[in-house]
């Protein structure tokens, strides 16, 4: 690797974490402020000294597209697999002198396909296959590949009827799979027996009920599944084959909570399970021990962990990120953080009343912190990392300083409590510009992670208030299918309040009421709520990839994104005093200014919905340059604000959300 590339090379945005069966080396996918995707191999130490991150730059200033599917190696290098449509291209990347050698290995066309590592033995030559590739069709079956590096074609071992996800290595040598089959409207736990191509059953607890292998140790066979049969979908935890039933502890269920177990090590006193505890926007990590029956929490810093690690002598590796800190791999001594002891105890979450927020330095009475250990918590100081956690490979701003802290703060809404993430310390309620940023979906919410469009207005002096209304998902079931049917009306409900509320406040200070900033459906919501809301309580609009109704993208979106859209139910109209949930019906009420961002090859909202918005704009009188901005992306995607080019569409918009000036 040519050292003035590794230099200059700074990852901001990181993702799809995996690591080699040994735990030698992680990949990941990379980009810096400005540049395309590439692909990141790590060299992770058995001695338990830093993570050492080595980026593979593809020749010809090409990037790496966000959907490729990685498998790290044991040699360091990376086994690549690019989707495009149905045509699934598998590449093998390993260290050049000025960036990575590709080996093209191999295409298959299939509507979908995923890789599995397997298990390598030391010293296998180089015919020992790396990986399976799992294929699906539409009749449904699965067909299983082994995938090697020596440039021979894929073997195929198996045609499996139905359709199988999951996968967990039931022994050393990769003979034995466990899958997750989709049979009858069932999810059962099968093994797939590489040697024979054929399958047995595993895992059937109940009659009728959803059974998942998620973690297994071949050496003691301690297993961990996921199962409904209790009556919800709960963990549980036995040894296959032993005899005994499987256990489905108490404290392995947390209501509104998701529970994962991320890595497991064998210890004197039994198996330890690393568990990943996803509630709201942030994650938290316990240790399970069923030895001792309980789940201790681990006082880790607040963010987000990223729900893949390896555990072995050298520590626990997992992928970390805050809003202050770009994703990188945090190694965790388990036992030096339990020694810290947990978290000090805290109150339940009080809602905090817009005129209750904070205008100056310091909080208000009735706030407190938010949650008890193993709940999302906000940073109010500057951290301090605890005694046996280390963060390797996050990346510092260029001039030396610190990037744009961000607290979970709980608002109130007009149904309950909004969490909501809140850039500009404890008066960002009296800061001179504000944002209300809406995030896409709808079946996903803003995470207490690193956000480099957020990152970037914060910078620029705007206090960004980034709320998980009604639909956003890590609230329970309830608050993420409140929108279901009903696109653009619990969720605007929130929206509209919310403003309200900002504006009033501010309104009462002098100061300009917020402006709104939306991507996808965020920016579909951004439209409605400038269209509904009164013109004082909006100051601009900027928008990201907006589609203009459920009923339009059901017309025009790829078949994708039309199931999706179907099975949230997008398309079924919003009956009640507001009317139509239509953009294009209520643009003549948009009166802030406006900008409208969207990739002209973007695969999920096809740019046609913002050109006609523009067109219809333009019919109604409005001026373009003066009363709104288009501005189409060349070449880019749905995610245009994380592709190539991307920081100049940062600034754009952190510009015109501080100023308002389309032009």
């Amino acid at each position: 690797m040519n050292v003035a590339t590794r230099t200059t090379t700074r990852a901001l945005r990181r993702l799809s974490f995996t690591f080699s069966t040994d735990g030698s080396h992680a990949a990941c996918l990379a980009a810096a402020a400005d540049s395309g995707w590439y692909v990141e191999s790590w060299r992770l130490p058995a001695d338990g000294t830093p993570a050492d991150p080595i980026p593979l730059p593809l020749s010809g200033n090409r990037s790496e597209s966000l959907r490729s599917q990685l498998v790290s190696l044991a040699d360091g290098s990376v086994l690549a697999c690019r989707h495009d449509g149905d045509r699934h291209d598998l590449t093998h990347l390993s260290y050049g002198e000025n960036g990575a050698v590709e080996q093209q290995l191999a295409s298959l066309r299939l509507p979908g396909l995923r890789l599995l590592p397997l298990p390598v033995p030391p010293g296998a030559g180089p015919r020992t296959p790396v990986a399976l590739a799992l294929g699906t069709d539409a009749r449904p079956a699965t067909t299983a590949w082994l995938i090697r590096t020596d440039g021979s074609e894929p073997e195929r071992i198996a045609e499996l009827p139905g359709l199988h996800g999951g996968g967990t290595w039931l022994d050393h040598a990769g003979a034995l799979l466990a899958l997750d089959r989709v049979n009858a409207g069932l999810v059962r736990s099968v093994v797939l027996d590489l040697r024979s191509g054929t399958t047995t059953p595993l895992l059937e607890i109940g009659e009728r009920s959803n059974d998942r292998l998620v973690l297994f140790d071949p050496d003691s066979r301690f297993a961990m599944v996921r199962s409904d049969a209790p009556g919800t979908d709960r963990l549980g935890w036995g040894f296959l084959g032993g005899g005994e039933p499987l256990r489905f502890p108490e404290c392995l269920h947390a209501s509104g909570m998701f529970l994962r177990p991320i890595a497991l090590r064998r210890a004197a006193d039994g198996p330890r399970v690393a568990v990943q505890i996803d509630h709201g926007a942030g994650s938290a990590l316990a240790l399970w021990r069923p030895a001792f029956g309980r789940l201790d929490p681990l006082p880790v810093p607040p963010g987000r962990l990223g729900a893949v690690g390896h555990w072995d002598e050298a520590g626990l590796r997992i992928p970390y990120s805050s809003p202050d800190h770009p994703t990188a791999l945090a190694t965790l001594d388990v036992d030096a953080l339990l020694a810290n002891g947990p978290l000090p105890a805290t109150t339940g979450a009080i809602p905090l009343p817009l005129q209750l927020a904070p205008l100056g330095s310091g909080l208000p009475g009735p706030w407190r912190e938010t949650v008890p250990p193993w709940q999302p918590g906000r940073p109010v100081t500057p951290r301090t990392e605890p005694d046996g956690w280390r963060l390797d490979g996050s990346t510092r701003p260029g001039d030396g300083g610190r990037w744009q802290p961000a607290q979970s703060l709980e608002l109130a809404g007009p149904a309950g409590p909004l969490e909501a993430l809140v850039y500009g310390g404890d008066a960002w309620l009296s800061s001179p510009h504000l944002v209300l940023a809406l995030h896409g979906g709808p079946a996903d919410a803003w995470r207490l992670e690193f956000d480099p469009a957020l990152q970037r207005m914060a910078a620029d002096g705007l206090a960004v208030v980034a709320p998980n209304q009604r639909g956003s998902t890590g609230y329970g079931v309830a608050h993420a299918m409140a929108i279901r049917g009903a696109w653009g009306g619990p969720d605007l409900d929130d929206v509209l309040y919310l403003l309200e509320g900002v504006a009033g406040q501010r309104a009462a200070l002098g100061l300009e009421p917020p402006a709104l900033f939306g991507v996808s459906y965020g920016a579909f919501l951004a439209l409605l709520a400038a269209a509904h809301a009164p013109a004082e309580q909006v100051a601009r609009c900027a928008v990201v990839a907006p589609f203009l109704s459920g009923a339009r993208l059901l017309a025009e979106a790829a078949p994708p994104v039309r199931a999706l859209t179907t099975r949230l139910g997008g398309g079924e109209p919003v009956m009640d005093a507001r009317g139509p949930r239509d953009v294009l019906q209520v643009a003549h009420r948009l009166s802030a200014p406006l900008l409208i961002v969207h990739g002209s090859r973007d695969e999920a909202v096809p740019v046609s919905q913002s050109r006609a918005l523009r067109h219809e704009l333009l019919r109604i009188g409005r001026v373009e340059g003066a009363d709104f901005r288009y501005v189409e992306a060349a070449g880019s995607g749905h995610e245009v604000l994380a592709e190539e080019g991307a920081a100049v569409l940062h600034e754009l918009l952190a510009g015109f959300l501080r100023t308002g000036r389309p032009g």
